[in-house]
């Protein structure tokens, strides 16, 4: 089976509108998780977000967008997957092959226009501009159509494991020979409904997350797209590679629709089967970037998963704390910052951690710092006990 090159990587988060900013800010260790009022909530100026300050109106003036039923969700991946397919330099006639696949995930899709398409529904009018929008496939239609992909088209919704899995997903198309190029990825916008469905959880937290701390007190929910080049080994001539996907595994917990068992088996075993498919052993794992979300039962459990494993696990930390969890989008997202250590040699700090959870005893990487670097893993880990770690190796 052929192997899976990153030959191009695009993002918008909290911390940068670009893969550059990202990485600026990781590397002055940036919070981007603020008290924000421009998110049209009754949480906004109360709860923390991970939110993306370029409004809807200017990235569809950006984009030259002017169709009134195209989301926010659709334009920051438009704004992503375009920075990934031009430093991937894919051209058209690439694009438009059949041999180009597409895989997108997201949980929020057109529910960001919740508002609007109520209103209309409610004015028994002849139909609405956003109900094309509101169905979970809308993104990936969208992207579908701009850049007149003829290949596989899917999109993955399996919560917070969703960009991880269209990543996975890719890898496994074009080791199958059903694919020379695939753009993998995700993308989630905040929205009022994602917002009061994690607060009738308990699960938002009213300070800005501590990931892996003793203290923590839930998470903050962000917004966020990021998309990866996956090409063949046939396809590299003349291309950059970031990185060389080389493992992958999937478990599912099936223990509870949002908590993850005592002994975390669904992450201890696509950590394992990851590291099964790359033919690696745990010690060659250099740094993980964990899926640590704030939460009392993941970062406990995560943390239960790495010593079950690793023994003694090798550095990690997680991005969370900078971006926000980003749910449909993180998988991507920590997935680049996953290839950002091993093409730079670097890790980066996990912030306001302070003390270690009792039992456990694990503490996150606290500081910036140069490291020789192999291997990485990124952990992504979704409601309903869906668990995917992804792992990169170097080029």
């Amino acid at each position: 089976m052929s192997k899976v090159f990153v030959t191009g990587i695009g993002m918008i988060s909290a911390i940068g509108n670009t893969l550059g900013e990202n990485r600026t800010s990781l590397l002055q260790g940036i919070c981007g998780i603020t008290k924000t009022k421009n998110l049209p909530s009754r949480h906004s100026g109360i709860l923390p977000f991970g939110e993306i300050f370029i409004d809807t109106q200017t990235l569809k003036e950006k984009w030259k967008v002017t169709d009134e039923g195209v989301t926010r969700t659709m334009l920051l991946a438009l704004h992503a997957s375009q920075e990934a397919i031009q430093d991937a330099r894919l051209s058209h006639s690439q694009l438009i092959a059949n041999d180009t696949a597409l895989v997108n995930a997201t949980t929020v899709g057109g529910i960001c226009l919740m508002d609007e398409f109520f209103r209309d529904v409610n004015k028994e009018s002849n139909g609405s501009p956003y109900l094309s929008s509101y169905e979970m496939a809308s993104v990936t239609r969208y992207l579908r159509s701009l850049y007149k992909i003829n290949g596989i088209v899917n999109t993955i919704n399996t919560a917070c494991s969703s960009s991880a899995n269209a990543i996975m997903y890719g890898a496994r198309l074009i080791r199958n020979g059903l694919a020379s190029r695939v753009i993998a990825g995700g993308v989630d916008s905040l929205s009022k409904f994602t917002i009061n469905g994690f607060n009738s959880l308990h699960l938002l937290s009213t300070e800005i997350c501590t990931p892996f701390d003793a203290n923590r007190k839930g998470l903050n929910l962000g917004e966020a797209a990021a998309f990866l080049i996956l090409e063949n080994e046939e396809e590299l001539k003349g291309k950059k590679l970031y990185a060389e996907l080389t493992g992958y595994g999937n478990s599912n917990d099936a223990f509870h629709p949002s908590s993850l068992s005592r002994e975390g088996d669904g992450p201890y075993l696509a950590m394992g089967g990851a590291l099964a498919s790359a033919g690696l052993d745990k010690k060659e794992i250099g740094f993980i970037n964990a899926h640590g979300t704030g939460t009392e039962n993941n970062d406990e459990v995560e943390s239960r998963a790495m010593l079950r494993l690793f023994g003694d696990p090798p550095p990690f930390s997680s991005t969370k704390s900078n971006t926000g969890h980003t749910l449909g989008a993180s998988g991507a997202i920590e997935a680049a910052y996953s290839i950002l250590n091993l093409t730079h040699q670097e890790i980066y700090a996990g912030l306001h951690f302070k003390q270690p959870i009792p039992g456990t005893g694990l503490r996150p990487v606290t500081t910036t710092q140069r490291i020789s670097l192999q291997h990485t893993m990124s952990n992504s880990f979704g409601f309903g006990g869906n668990c995917t770690s992804l792992i990169f190796s170097k080029a």
